[in-house]
């Protein structure tokens, strides 16, 4: 073979044993787990209903934890590191439950010959559902430690304990080390419910803030991403696409492309074509060349006007949410408003790569892509080959949380590979072509109408909500571009919503206050005019910002604090002690405006209405000429159930909070009846370093004892409404359409 030397060591450290011979059983996803691949939640359906979900389809030990006659561990996950520290949060579970320094530890992100299948890496799954699997497994390998222990020392199980340096110690001082029992142990047996877990008031490793496994290459300049990857005998790749979706480009006779100086093969099936170089430069130039042809729109003009007004004409399937009748008192006071957000490229600043190599009949491939099984289930259906012939391995790309492009680019080096078998082929899209073709962060529009009684209590609350699909993320080649372009073309699948509770435009509609009657609906609109995927948070975004918009609005009606509006409407304690932290560690109520143009703001929610807690306070200035806004303060709280890594959830609560400010004051796609006109960085803008908070806070509950909470999105929606509520604060104006650009907002003051 000639697989590059990068598979051929990953292969032999998984398949060669030092101590212990691990036989995986990767037997694949239940149903029931397999129809929550993607953003969806988890139900259990198996023979081992009281196991956590991901360990419920692969309960035997050794596909989660390795032992070595060394005294060393290795963990595996389906899971993968997107820059979220997930692979460092999960090791300090394992060591935690293994009762072992973590720095005997090594942990193996998703790879299909080596890892379980645990669905994608998404919608804060990965500590909510990944992380009860790799402690109980790592639970139970200790259970089975010390079992053997006893054994081998000739004394009772009930006289030993781990001493946190993968030692077991017996009550006559005889001690005996996880290495020497590693060699006489097998871990191919199946989990059990009840092994006991370590108590909080023991943790060693857990709660400890620890230093992420991904940080230091990435800051010294190492090899960190595929991007940066590079394999002995490398080919290089461009695929050569009209300037955006929905458009053909028309190309010049092959033998003419053929011709070019510099190619080495052309790869052409149907209207997939792609051009291959040893050298990378020659590929861009050709591409480039290319592209200059002319292009044309294949389908019919891209509506205009507002977002609002385009979406709600689209034909809309029509899903009930959430209704709840109570007898009342009339409302004395109605708000009514409508909140959008535009379209929303993912902005990743690393545009989307992919290397693969065919050798026989044999295909690998490495990709930065979310769901790691899928790349291999699209590469079978779209070569015919088999699933046991694809190896697909994840690698960390430079930028991602959603489907961007890193699937399209996936499958598309997958057929340029089986075209070129034998060297490895790397492809990287350019950045005009990942503004281009990406999916989106799908527009949406809400309405709202609120009444209050005499009281002031909400008494009323009528919430629509419109927005295209949020997860249209490939299983199959009839979800890639390339399984589109082929000459023997797949047809796309049908856009379904997620179900409730998780939801995609719906995540997050129904609000998690108490409120007598509530008439929320969802229109989904399965057809738009672009493509349109998951991007973090997925609508949770805008029915957080629309929810806690109209919540300030309902307080300044009837002159009540927005804190205590919303306090005297929430009965879970939780969320309570949330927003009542945020608050005391921003002081709010002994806020004190400096003049005009300065204000306050807040937002809260609890992400999916199941995951983590989080409140966001926010202090800002607005330049009067220029509508600039400053953040000077951004103070959050959060309860992410037990905490692993208090650093690590800080770290995500704060980007959680910048990005969200990028989308709700820089970022919008443009376009024209063509096609998208968003190419860079200047026709896209995002927010840039001079444009963060002077000052960012996170406040994270302990919560000892908790199950584990996702947390990476549960920021977006309360920043995007903090800031919102802080500029109505600080103008008096309510600005209720994303983004809030300056030009927007000194257009407002102008007119005061």
């Amino acid at each position: 073979m000639t697989k590059s030397n990068a598979t051929e060591l990953s292969r032999r450290n998984f398949l060669s044993g030092t101590g212990l011979v691990v036989a995986f059983s990767l037997a694949g996803l239940s149903p029931a787990r397999a129809a929550a691949t993607g953003e969806a939640e988890p139900s259990g359906s198996s023979a081992h209903l009281e196991l956590p979900d991901d360990l419920q389809p692969f309960p035997s030990l050794d596909s989660w934890i390795k032992l070595t006659p060394d005294g060393r561990a290795q963990v595996l996950t389906g899971k993968v590191e997107l820059g979220q520290g997930i692979m460092t949060a999960l090791l300090q579970v394992a060591a935690e439950e293994l009762d072992m320094p973590a720095h005997l530890l090594s942990i193996v992100t998703a790879d299909t010959a080596r890892t379980p299948d645990e669905g994608l890496t998404a919608a804060s799954h990965s500590m909510q559902y990944g992380g009860p699997a790799i402690r109980l497994a790592a639970a139970n390998v200790r259970m089975l430690l010390l079992r053997q222990a006893a054994q081998m020392l000739g004394v009772d199980e009930t006289d030993l304990s781990t001493t946190g340096e993968a030692t077991i110690l017996a009550g006559n001082g005889h001690s005996i080390g996880y290495g020497a029992i590693a060699a006489t142990l097998s871990l191919h047996v199946a989990a059990v419910a009840d092994a006991p877990l370590r108590r909080p008031d023991t943790f060693r490793t857990m709660g400890q803030d620890f230093p992420r496994l991904d940080i230091p290459a990435k800051v010294t300049g190492g090899q960190s991403f595929i991007q940066d990857m590079r394999l002995p005998g490398m080919l290089h790749a461009r695929v050569i696409r009209a300037p955006a979706e929905g458009m053909k480009l028309a190309l010049p006779p092959r033998k003419e492309i053929e011709a070019m100086p510099g190619l080495h093969a052309l790869v052409q099936n149907g209207d997939f074509v792609a051009v291959v170089c040893e050298k990378e430069w020659d590929a861009v130039r050709i591409m480039r060349r290319l592209m200059a042809g002319s292009s044309h729109r294949t389908g019919p003009a891209i509506p205009a006007g507002d977002i609002a007004s385009l979406l709600k004409a689209l034909p809309a399937q029509d899903y009930a949410i959430e209704q709840v009748s109570h007898p009342t008192a009339s409302p004395v006071k109605r708000i009514k408003a409508s909140y959008s957000r535009p379209w929303y490229s993912h902005g990743s600043i690393g545009p989307s790569c992919a290397i693969a190599q065919m050798v026989g009949s044999e295909l690998t491939i490495w990709s930065h892509s979310q769901g790691i099984f899928d790349v291999r289930r699209v590469g079978s259906s779209l070569l015919d080959l088999p699933q046991d012939r694809i190896h697909a391995i994840h690698v960390q790309g430079s930028g991602c949380y959603g489907q961007n492009g890193a699937d399209d680019v996936a499958a598309d080096a997958a057929l340029i590979a089986a075209a070129v078998p034998e060297r490895p082929i790397r492809l990287q899209w350019m950045r005009e072509q990942e503004f281009g073709w990406e999916p989106l962060g799908a527009g949406m529009v809400t309405e709202v109408e609120a009444g209050l009684d005499a009281q002031n209590r909400i008494v009323a609350w009528n919430y629509d909500v419109w927005s295209p699909p949020h997860n249209t993320r490939p299983t199959a080649a009839n979800g890639v571009l390339a399984g589109w372009e082929v000459a023997k073309s797949f047809q796309p699948p049908d856009n379904k919503p997620i179900p409730m509770p998780a939801g995609d435009g719906s995540r997050n509609s129904s609000p998690l206050y108490a409120l007598p009657n509530m008439d929320v609906n969802f229109h989904f609109i399965p057809k738009a005019p672009f493509r349109s995927s998951a991007l973090r948070s997925l609508g949770a975004h805008l029915n957080v910002f629309s929810i806690e918009s109209m919540f300030d609005e309902l307080a300044v009606a009837v002159q009540i604090d927005p804190l205590d509006l919303r306090l005297n409407h929430m009965e879970d304690t939780r969320a309570r002690a949330v927003m009542t932290a945020g608050a005391e560690a921003f002081g709010w109520h002994p806020r004190r405006k400096a003049g005009k143009f300065h204000g306050f703001g807040m937002g809260f929610a609890r992400y999916k209405n199941l995951g983590a807690y989080c409140s966001v306070f926010m202090e800002i200035t607005v330049e009067q000429d220029t509508g600039i806004i400053s953040v000077q303060r951004a103070q959050a709280a959060v309860d992410c159930g037990e905490v692993v890594n208090p650093d690590g959830v800080r770290n995500q609560v704060e980007g959680g909070i910048i990005q969200s400010l990028s989308w709700c004051t820089q970022e919008e796609l443009s376009y024209n009846a063509d096609r998208r006109t968003s190419f860079d960085w200047s026709s896209y803008p995002i927010l840039r370093f001079s444009d963060v908070p002077l000052d960012v806070a996170v406040n994270v509950l302990p919560m000892p004892g908790e199950p584990f909470l996702g947390v990476a999105e549960a920021s977006q929606g309360p920043a995007s409404a903090a800031l919102a509520n802080a500029l109505a604060d600080a103008t008096g104006v309510r600005f209720r359409e994303m983004p809030l650009t300056p030009e927007k907002v000194r257009k407002a003051l102008v007119a005061l």
